[in-house]
């Protein structure tokens, strides 16, 4: 087996490997892809502009991923996971350098749909990966570029999922898994359909895992069902779906803490619980040979409940403390000792925990005090949308041509609640909270160094939308397709804590309107051979979250307080792509292509520390460009194939931006400051290089084995973005990267009859420590593990105490293997 491959390995390299796949799902001349969210609309995908990547539950499944994003990470082309929640269900998947994530505080570009409905949540155009079941997906299509049909946030592509029904997928089935960490699974699918036309499908499953960092369980539960009735020109369906999950992700670790346990976690706990329920109607019907319509509607609730434990960043600048004689009587009164007694001080090494206390019962300075906070917040949203589409497949002039034509709206609202107990730091990194007058951070306190973390924001968006699409065959080797939508979107922030019109209030109304055009050729000259030229635009609007956290003066706390903010504009995407694609000997499929996106007005979210504060802001130009190769082809019983991405992320304006922990920074060492930004500075958190290669083989009609190897190059942590970052003793430990990786997957499936098949996967064969994030920032532990705050950062300068800077990374996880067995009957699932 090769060896592993670094940055700037070349395509040829990767043909060594390839997908646990067979060659008919993916060697295909004949692939159509819908060009649109909603169902019925569909092209030859050699007709698109774009390299579009797919993918059927078959082959998810063969790959023995825990969900669908598990899939792409390991094979499809161009993407990458920063898993900075280190929990298995809270990825950041990326695209070409843009994100779809579950993060509050993550810039999102990348539009999520599911039959035809939004999956982008209201507050923040978030993705909740965890809410959808895996058994539920017919297939999943991931569209380049800044397409604007797909509207908003489709700034770097579109994923769209469709699902089962009891037409294409009839039959019954069990699977049970079990591996690593205590990682348990079980999921159970039902459908079947009748001859009067009525059809049914339902999945569900429960996951319990330990996780392989400490303290990190999760458990999840996931259903979906669906009931419709067709004939040969109607299609009705409505699909539900509940998911209740309990997810614990710990996060970046202090580098200098995970060189001594891998597993280890800087503070905790950080649970998100997300309750979600949603129905779908989905209905299709073909009017005549030339015109069909197709429409959809859509209610979704979701709920979430987090709690995190951190460190109070006001607590970093105490050394020395003497209870007061307020203090030291209330400390007596509730039955405490061993603290100083007059005329005595005491270091904060270790920090004392009945300082805290002391401050919080009589509420003076606890935010100075207490080295911990305990932040809670409470969302729910809501949205319900309606769409309506017709396709027309009228000739012109003799020429085929596919026109669609569809309305959409969408109304969501979001509220949201947050506040923040003090408290103090356990041994073990944990946090306990201290109950008394002054335990919680609301602003009550006659303190000047007080602060209100409390926020009740009643966010409401409307969005109206009109779109278009139109292929056209120019002759018989050419097509051409124009495209464009016009989305007006309204953002309605209503403050429950600040009256409109007094400092910090998040009461605000926004709105912003924008058409985006679309062009794209091909050209076939050939069955075996096609050509693409394309150029897109495609916008997004700021979100409740963003417009509610825009104020550098204010920094907030994600997803914590917000503060007042100036006004953000929406974020504006042109691409422009080209390459070609084809088929040698009916055995060898392959692709080449160039693209170039460019962002204007960007959204960014600049932070300030590893806590979470710091405040969304728009960037004058950004850039993502690159090359992207592929080839996979079938050798007798075995498939190889591989794909290969250059790019190239960076800053095109110059800018300046805070920079703790960056020893750049213009304070000098060890201080916070600002860094400036300058055009050709790469983009944090996104590599250089991509590779993935994959392959397969049937040894026999009963045994296959599989093997895929993850590549991805270097990048800058977050914080870094003017890449200048060294670690610099004694005030600063990493070196504000992430190195390159390479990760191997194996698996193995015994099928003794056809209604049983076995399989084990072992992913991280060679148990190799990786990253995949990483955040500059201030820390308060020592090399021990013990909170020791500022003082042993480095000497006094100016009468103040620097700062110890740290690199944060977002450990990979080690070996982990499962096994599970899967049972199906009465007629298997469509692959």
């Amino acid at each position: 087996m090769r060896p592993a491959i670094h940055g700037t390995a070349t395509l040829s390299a990767l043909t060594l490997l390839a997908t646990f796949a067979h060659a008919d799902d993916i060697i295909d001349t004949v692939t159509v892809i819908g060009v649109t969210p909603l169902i019925g609309s569909q092209v030859d995908r050699n007709r698109i502009a774009a390299p579009v990547q797919t993918a059927t539950s078959g082959q998810i499944e063969r790959s023995h991923a825990l969900d669908v994003t598990a899939y792409m990470n390991r094979q499809v082309g161009s993407v990458y996971v920063n898993d900075i929640q280190n929990n298995s269900l809270q990825p950041d998947i990326n695209y070409r350098g843009y994100t779809a994530s579950p993060l509050l505080g993550t810039p999102q570009g990348l539009s999520v749909y599911l039959d035809g409905m939004r999956l982008n949540q209201p507050f923040g155009d978030v993705v909740s990966w965890d809410l959808l079941p895996k058994e539920a997906l017919s297939s999943m299509t991931l569209i380049p570029g800044s397409n604007p049909v797909f509207g908003s946030n489709t700034l770097g592509g579109a994923l769209a999922l469709q699902t089962k029904d009891g037409y294409s997928y009839p039959g019954y089935g069990v699977e049970v898994n079990y591996g690593s960490h205590e990682r348990r699974r079980v999921a159970a699918t039902a459908a079947s359909h009748g001859d009067s036309g009525l059809h049914w499908f339902v999945t569900g499953n429960d996951l319990r895992d330990d996780g392989w960092r400490d303290d990190s369980p999760t458990k999840a539960r996931q259903f979906f069902g669906k009931l419709g009735w067709r004939n040969e020109a109607t299609d009705i369906s409505v699909s539900g779906s509940y998911a209740d999950t309990e997810l614990t992700g710990n996060g970046l670790q202090d580098v200098q803490l995970l060189s001594q346990d891998y597993r280890s976690v800087y503070t905790k706990p950080d649970e998100t619980k997300n309750e979600s329920y949603l129905v779908n109607l989905v209905v299709t019907h073909k009017v005549s040979d030339t015109f069909a319509l197709s429409g959809n509607a859509h209610y979704r609730n979701i709920e979430t409940h987090t709690f995190n434990g951190d460190i109070n960043d006001d607590s970093l600048g105490e050394s020395l403390y003497q209870p007061s004689a307020d203090e030291r009587e209330a400390l007596e009164e509730a039955g405490y000792t061993g603290f100083p007694t007059s005329g005595e001080t005491q270091a904060n090494t270790p920090f004392p925990f009945w300082r805290c206390i002391a401050n919080v019962l009589t509420n003076e300075e606890p935010n100075e005090k207490c080295n911990g906070l305990i932040n809670r917040t409470h969302s729910k949203q809501h949205d319900a949308g309606v769409s309506l589409q017709a396709t027309f497949t009228t000739p012109i002039a003799s020429r085929n041509n596919q026109f669609i034509v569809g309305v959409s709206g969408l109304k969501s609202n979001a509220t949201f609640e947050q506040s923040s107990q003090f408290g103090y730091l356990l041994p073990d990194r944990s946090i306990q909270g201290v109950d008394g007058p002054g335990a919680f951070a609301d602003g009550s306190q006659e303190s000047e160094n007080a602060f209100d973390s409390r926020v009740a924001l009643d966010g409401d968006t409307t969005t109206s939308s009109v779109y278009f699409t139109d292929t056209v065959e120019l002759s018989r080797l050419m097509q051409l397709t124009l495209s464009g939508r016009y989305d007006r979107t309204t953002v309605d922030n209503v403050d429950g804590i600040t009256d409109a019109g007094e400092p910090g209030s998040l009461t605000a109304k926004h709105r912003f309107s924008r058409f985006n055009p679309a062009l794209g050729v091909t050209f076939n000259p050939s069955e075996a051979v096609s050509a693409y030229l394309g150029y897109s635009e495609g916008s997004r609007a700021p979100s409740s979250i963003e417009l509610g956290c825009a104020d550098p003066e204010n920094p907030c706390r994600l997803p914590n307080a917000m503060a007042g903010d100036p006004p953000l504009d929406q974020v504006v995407t042109r691409t422009v792509e080209a390459g070609a694609r084809g088929l040698l000997a009916k055995r060898l499929a392959w692709n080449i292509g160039v693209f170039r996106a460019d962002n204007r007005d960007d959204i960014l979210f600049v932070a300030d520390d590893t806590s979470g504060f710091g405040y969304f802001k728009n960037f004058g130009k950004t850039r993502r460009q690159g090359v992207e190769l592929g080839v996979n082809s079938q050798l007798g019983p075995v498939y190889v194939g591989a794909n290969y991405t250059y790019l190239d992320a960076t800053y095109r304006s110059p800018e300046e931006v805070l920079g703790e922990g960056n020893s750049s920074n213009e304070e000098g060492p060890g201080f916070e400051g600002t860094i400036d930004i300058e055009p050709g500075d790469r983009i944090p958190l996104v590599p250089r290089h991509i590779l993935k290669a994959f392959a397969a083989w049937d040894v026999t009609e009963q045994i296959s084995l599989s093997l895929d190897a993850i590549n991805i190059g270097s990048s800058y942590a977050r914080g870094n973005e003017n890449n200048e970052h060294q670690a610099e003793a004694p005030y600063y430990l990493g070196s504000g990267e992430i190195g390159g990786y390479t990760v191997f997957n194996l698996g193995v499936e015994y099928r003794p009859m056809q209604a049983l098949t076995l399989f084990a996967q072992l992913n991280n064969v060679l148990d190799r420590e990786y990253y995949t994030g990483a955040q500059l920032g201030s820390t308060g532990f020592n090399a021990q593990g013990e909170f020791v705050a500022r003082p042993f950062a480095g000497p006094v300068v100016d009468g103040e105490r620097p700062l110890l800077g740290s690199t944060f990374l977002a450990p990979g996880a080690p070996r982990t293997f499962w096994l599970g067995a899967r049972f199906s009957f009465a007629g298997a699932a469509k692959r």
